[in-house]
């Protein structure tokens, strides 16, 4: 990998803030939702954002361009997540009458529907096995750990590839890691295995926090878009659970968590999102249009 330049920079940097902004915008529309919607209107909107999320990235498939399908991939993943997954668990969890967990003073620490997290511990197993064992995964973490498996094995076990798409990979991806932060979050917020105060909860925020330094300082060697924003998602992933960490510990409050109080720094946060991911677009569209060019008049 190349040093910084000052595309890679540049490249790197609005990666990281694209991604980086949708975490507390997702928050927010939660939130809103909950807030606007009665139980059977917020339901249906969340079908209907799950499903809309789905099939964006199904059309990433059939769209020319790394950066289009990694975009598709992305905000596919993310509709899809906050729809299908998280609405799912507030579902489930008011359905089934699971209650918050509380503090001394009757304050909600955790809402029910992360308490029922947890209990998919058993099928992210069942994927890590996946990724671990059948697939030859880009992510440097599975390919650390493949070298330490396979490398004294006497019976050595062929990763392979497999067919994919950019689209569909973004997708998966995103929402796996998703699904590990959430899970490792909530494990570590239990008082049963750790506590939200516990040395080590405290620890693995300050080891996420120094993990996604390291990962940043690769983000900004980037000069490719579709890569860059690729690679931001776990970066922004592993720096946000130490931002929750932070939060959870009452260290700042969570404007993300309060929209209708903060609904200035939120419009800004949405605002800049748009513009990016537009100029983005746009860019991407007018190199393309060149590079057609460059073929025709060739």
């Amino acid at each position: 990998m190349s040093n910084i330049t000052r595309k890679s920079f540049l490249v790197g940097s609005l990666s990281f803030v694209i991604v980086l902004f949708t975490m507390p915008l997702g928050h927010a529309l939660m939130i809103l939702m909950e807030h606007f919607l009665t139980h059977h209107q917020l339901y249906y909107s969340a079908f209907v954002m799950g499903a809309i999320g789905l099939m964006l990235t199904i059309l990433g498939i059939f769209i020319n361009g790394d950066t289009r399908q990694t975009l598709a991939g992305l905000f596919g993943s993310l509709f899809f997540w906050t729809g299908w997954i998280e609405f799912a668990y507030v579902y489930f969890a008011h359905r089934l009458g699971v209650q918050p967990q509380t503090d001394a003073m009757g304050n909600i620490i955790t809402k029910p529907e992360y308490l029922m997290i947890p209990s998919s511990v058993g099928f992210w197993v069942i994927f890590m096995v996946l990724y671990l064992f059948s697939i030859k995964s880009g992510c440097d973490f599975f390919i650390f750990l493949q070298k330490i498996f396979f490398r004294k094995s006497k019976t050595r076990i062929e990763v392979k590839p497999i067919a994919h798409n950019i689209s569909i990979v973004t997708f998966v991806e995103m929402n796996t890691i998703l699904w590990t932060s959430y899970l490792l979050l909530m494990f570590a917020y239990d008082d049963h295995f750790l506590g939200d105060r516990h040395p080590i909860t405290i620890g693995i925020a300050i080891a996420c926090l120094i993990g996604s330094i390291f990962m940043m300082a690769h983000l900004l060697k980037i000069s490719s878009w579709g890569y860059a924003i690729r690679y931001a998602i776990p970066t922004v992933i592993v720096f946000w659970t130490f931002v929750e960490v932070l939060g959870r510990n009452d260290v700042f409050k969570e404007i993300w968590v309060h929209p209708l109080e903060y609904k200035m720094e939120m419009f800004v946060i949405l605002i800049v999102l748009i513009v990016t991911v537009a100029v983005l677009l746009i860019h991407s569209s007018h190199r393309k249009k060149n590079m057609k060019t460059n073929v025709l008049y060739r």
